[in-house]
């Protein structure tokens, strides 16, 4: 894998696009002035859960004895549930209780942004070859600043493409994803 495609396939799990509308349901009673701050606090601790994941995650694996192998076909079915949810699911029906204030951590930064497919996508990178870490922290930084531009401008972005078309880039972005999670389930099960 290269730096490109871990940063599409790290910019996918993340799915910014399918986020958007979610984003905007769980930020309803925020103050507009107060919802890029939180966006971009949430992003910032999305990426220090996904970074300390990327550097101890190998030992953390090594501790419970768990192989590449395992953690190969583990990811790429949580990556398949995951896009089969992007494909069938509306973003709204994935938080469906109602929030009063302003949310820290969960939902949006774990699970919306830092979520199970992107820890595993993480932890696959950082255990397969994990002398090669600075192209992976790049690819996640890659990964996350995209993510990170598009949620900072999703009311802008919700208004310009509307329900359906963030629906449409969510559902495409789960067909390539669901590809990609076969492809590392395929290859897990090689290696076995």
């Amino acid at each position: 894998m290269t730096l490109l495609s871990a940063s599409i396939l790290l910019f996918l799990v993340m799915d910014p696009f399918g986020n958007i509308p979610f984003f905007q349901v769980v930020l309803r009673p925020v103050a507009p002035a107060r919802r890029r701050r939180v966006i971009a606090r949430e992003m910032i601790i999305a990426l220090a859960v996904l970074t300390l994941f990327l550097f101890a995650g190998p030992g953390f694996l090594a501790l419970l004895h768990i192989s590449e192998m395992s953690l190969q076909m583990a990811g790429g079915i949580i990556l398949f549930l995951i896009a089969i949810r992007m494909i069938f699911k509306s973003p709204r029906e994935m938080f469906s209780d109602d929030l009063e204030g302003e949310p820290l951590v969960v939902p949006l930064a774990i699970p919306s942004v830092a979520g199970p497919s992107a820890v595993a996508v993480v932890l696959v990178l950082s255990a397969q070859e994990p002398a090669r870490w600075v192209e992976w922290l790049g690819a996640l930084l890659l990964a996350w600043a995209a993510s990170g531009l598009i949620l900072l401008g999703s009311s802008d972005l919700g208004r310009i493409l509307g329900e359906r078309g963030l629906m449409a880039l969510q559902r495409l972005m789960g067909l390539l994803l669901t590809t990609i999670a076969v492809e590392m389930f395929i290859r897990g099960l090689r290696d076995f």
